[in-house]
């Protein structure tokens, strides 16, 4: 079974930066074409340039996920979607009993309500194709556990986790495969700011059995693989890259 992705159009939000950032030149390394989506127009110039740089193609699309409306705009008039990849994402930091309604909202709005709409829409793309396709979430350890100062986040990988399973379900009949990856912390700019905290760095790296915390390209491996040939059989499935976080 082949690794490669060559002919392939996959689509990435939070493309920008980050996780989304690295899998778009993952991807692109492994023969696909990319459509990479984020908010900030710069950043996807200058991945579209490195993109293509590699031989591929890049179409880079500055676009808000939380806009419905936009990015069922966006995946509706592509020629072609085999893969989408859904990075986008936030974190608010803080104990339960004082989450805003505020951060609640904005929390399910783009790791909840975004990643539906943009998963349905990718995955009406496919089916009408005929063609099949994979959809991968990336999703947290955090959708596998619970911590501290994250309740919210946990809630909302939670929920991308069943959203996985369920659409995986309903959607094998037409050759349409669903997964997630589920990273322990990686060095990111959401992250970096509660990793420059030299206390809480420490206790994450104490509590990752392999003694790091993960850099972008460590979760990069398995999302290429589940979009490739090789994962022909996999769907459904929530592939954790956490070091041994939630093994203990």
């Amino acid at each position: 079974m082949s690794f490669r992705l060559d002919s392939r159009v996959a689509l990435v939000t939070g493309a920008g930066r980050g996780i989304g950032r690295a899998c778009a030149l993952a991807l692109a390394e492994a023969g696909a074409d990319i459509v990479a989506v984020s908010r900030t127009a710069h950043q996807l110039d200058e991945l579209a340039r490195e993109i293509r740089a590699l031989g591929r193609q890049a179409t880079p699309i500055a676009c808000d996920v939380t806009d419905s409306e936009r990015i069922r705009a966006v995946i509706g008039a592509l020629p072609r979607l085999d893969v989408l990849v859904v990075s986008a994402g936030t974190n608010v930091p803080e104990p339960l009993l004082d989450v805003s309604d505020q951060h609640l909202r904005a929390l399910l709005d783009l790791n909840v309500r975004a990643t539906f709409v943009t998963f349905q829409a990718a995955a009406r793309r496919m089916v009408e194709s005929g063609d099949g396709g994979c959809l991968t979430a990336i999703s947290s350890q955090m959708g596998k556990v619970g911590a501290p100062d994250r309740s919210v986040y946990c809630t909302t990988k939670h929920a991308v986790e069943g959203l996985v399973k369920a659409a995986a379900v309903e959607l094998a009949p037409h050759g349409v495969r669903v997964n997630a990856v589920a990273p322990t912390f990686v060095e990111t700019p959401m992250t970096a700011p509660f990793l420059a905290d030299p206390a809480f760095r420490a206790d994450v790296e104490r509590r990752i059995p392999l003694g790091r915390i993960g850099r972008p390209e460590d979760v990069t491996g398995a999302v290429v693989y589940l979009a490739s040939d090789a994962a022909a059989l996999v769907t459904g499935t929530s592939m954790l890259v956490d070091g041994g976080w939630t093994a203990q």
